[in-house]
């Protein structure tokens, strides 16, 4: 394993709410992963940002009475406010609307135009005459002329993943208005992907640790052909083409987002690091590894347009070790839908609900593989008979009958063999967890996890300390002691999952310190382009802290709360109605 690892999230678009459909693909399991490498002992280098160019931008402006400027502000802001309370530790969570990202994103541009990979060409633009503009790919739809899916987009068809064009589609509708566009004529530029079709290939068929959906969507795609691709649009929100005569035409948002991974670890370096150059580490050395996180949809535009965009502009830079991309999160059998209003809105179920149950669920009950339904009724059940009953319970019964009797943790005596096979249980998952970690592997992580809390658990019932402090202290501190270390151990492994609570836990313990770190927020200026604010964390404390602990006897305990609460099953009521109703944001 290389000791630099990037962890390349995808940028959340800033043109409204997110929901959990979205968390589900690119928040959680990239957090997860983030905080398990840090903890592993690698340097690791997490970046994204919200996303905020494009029609979708000014369309939702128009709608709200605001300039696009006025309604990223808004939107990314809460959002960063949600993913820090998510607790997601960005090493930088930043935006696209940066004077640092419009330098990076031309200069990308102006590279690959002179070394001969962007073309200009006359293309059809859709223009709805209604709403008097031109529209962007995703805002056609209509039928794919393959699949026959009805709610294809004008850039790709969610049901069968193929790439398409506006005018492919059978009876396009404008998303906006609904009525009929017109297709006319205007000049762009064209990304040459047929020009690196080869090494594409070539690189794509080495990738075999891949997840098997984005392999074979890779090489299906490479397998019928890559034609070029038009990465300018006829928009005035955007990135300004760094071409004279191009003034009305902007840099296509797909195009500039995925260029946001390489500009956010630059800004990291100058601003947050304060080493300028120190993103080299990352991007330019052959030893380290690229990790993207993302949902299906975007698998394309990581798996082929980003590789291609870099072989033809930094040849130096590193390529994307693995893509690990989630499936769709369906919302009690049907698919989430901002436009219809129909999803459980981040904002919106934070308020009542703790971050770590939520992100426990995403990942014990989340579309790792395949596709997954998300029903209340699943997630109270979660909350209630997995992690309060088996983990929450097993913490908090265990602390308070310890703090209550000893104060602090108790010396053990002589360690006989279920003492020692508990120990050792706790002890073989920083290997088995971390091994299925390590490939990305979170739902099987995560049960390994909570099969070493159920194991500590039937200890407890075996060795039942509650009954043997009566006649035996010494036995009773005994047990007590070694159901601790499996629950100290318990603590770390479960750490990348819970990090709030977990982080709890740790003060229970009678520890200082972090083992989660705090995400902060703080203010970057940038020479002559004003001030942004981006979230950052400070994981200094917790880099090397996956190896089994050594509990000190003696050392005093805290005072315990619950980890967690138990939930009424009427809350399922409660929340169906608010999602028939259309949630609370939108």
């Amino acid at each position: 394993m290389a000791d630099r690892i990037l962890v390349a999230v995808a940028w959340p678009y800033a043109s409204g709410s997110r929901h959990l459909g979205h968390v589900s693909s690119f928040g959680v399991p990239s957090d997860v992963f983030a905080r398990f490498m840090r903890m592993r002992g690698h340097d690791v280098l997490m970046v994204s940002g919200t996303d905020e160019h494009g029609t979708p931008i000014t369309v939702r402006a128009e709608q709200e009475g605001k300039t696009p400027r006025q309604l990223v502000d808004y939107y990314s802001r809460e959002i960063a406010e949600n993913l820090r309370t998510l607790g997601c530790s960005y090493d930088l969570f930043t935006r696209t609307t940066t004077a640092n990202h419009y330098a990076e994103t031309q200069e990308l541009f102006r590279r690959l135009l002179a070394n001969g990979y962007l073309k200009t060409a006359t293309a059809t633009g859709t223009y709805c005459p209604a709403d008097r503009r031109f529209l962007p790919d995703r805002y056609v739809e209509g039928a794919c002329p393959y699949c026959g899916y009805t709610s294809a987009r004008g850039d790709q068809c969610d049901n069968c993943g193929r790439q398409l064009d506006p005018e492919d589609l059978v009876g396009p509708r404008c998303r906006i208005c609904g009525g009929p566009p017109e297709f006319r004529p205007t000049e762009h530029f064209f990304l040459d992907l047929p020009a690196f079709a080869s090494r594409l290939r070539a690189w794509a068929e080495a990738q075999t640790h891949w997840r098997p959906n984005v392999r074979h969507f890779t090489l299906g795609l490479l397998e019928e052909g890559l034609q070029p691709r038009a990465i300018t649009r006829d928009l005035e929100w955007g990135v300004p083409i760094p071409v004279p005569g191009y003034e009305d035409k902007r840099i296509y948002v797909w195009f500039d987002a995925v260029i946001g991974y390489l500009s956010a670890a630059k800004e990291w370096a100058r601003y947050v690091a304060g080493e300028p150059d120190l993103w080299e580490a990352w991007w330019r050395n052959p030893d380290a590894r690229h990790y993207y996180f993302m949902g299906k949809d975007n698998i394309v535009f990581h798996s082929v347009i980003w590789p291609a965009m870099l072989m033809g502009s930094y040849p130096d830079h590193g390529l994307p070790y693995d893509i690990v991309s989630a499936e769709f999160l369906t919302m009690e059998g049907k698919r989430f839908s901002t436009s219809r209003h129909y999803a459980i809105w981040l904002p919106d179920v934070l308020s009542r609900y703790d971050p770590d149950p939520l992100r426990y669920c995403l990942i014990a009950g989340g579309p790792e593989t395949a596709d997954t339904d998300f029903t209340w009724a699943e997630f109270v059940r979660r909350n209630n008979d997995e992690l309060v009953a088996t983990w929450g319970n097993l913490a908090h019964r265990l602390l308070t009958f310890t703090y209550r009797h000893f104060g602090a943790v108790p010396e053990p005596g002589e360690l006989d063999e279920a003492d020692r096979e508990l120990i050792a249980t706790a002890e073989a998952g920083f290997e088995a967890v971390g091994e299925q970690l390590e490939h990305c592997h979170f739902k099987a992580a995560l049960s390994q996890a909570m099969a070493i809390a159920q194991a500590t658990n039937r200890y407890l019932d075996l060795r039942a300390p509650w009954q043997a402090i009566k006649e035996d202290r010494a036995r009773a501190a005994t047990a007590l002691y070694v159901a601790l270390q499996a629950v100290d151990d318990l603590k770390l492994l479960l750490c990348p999952f819970l990090p709030h609570t977990c982080q709890a836990l740790h003060r229970y313990l009678g520890y200082e310190g972090e083992i989660a770190g705090p995400l902060v927020f703080r203010e970057i200026e940038e020479p002559g382009a004003g001030v942004h604010r981006v979230l950052t964390c400070q994981p200094k404390e917790w880099v090397g802290r996956w190896q089994p602990t050594r509990l000190p006897p003696g050392q005093p305990l805290r005072e315990p709360q619950p980890l967690y609460k138990k939930l009424d099953e009427r809350v399922i009521e409660e929340e169906l109605g608010r999602l028939e109703a259309g949630g609370a944001c939108v």
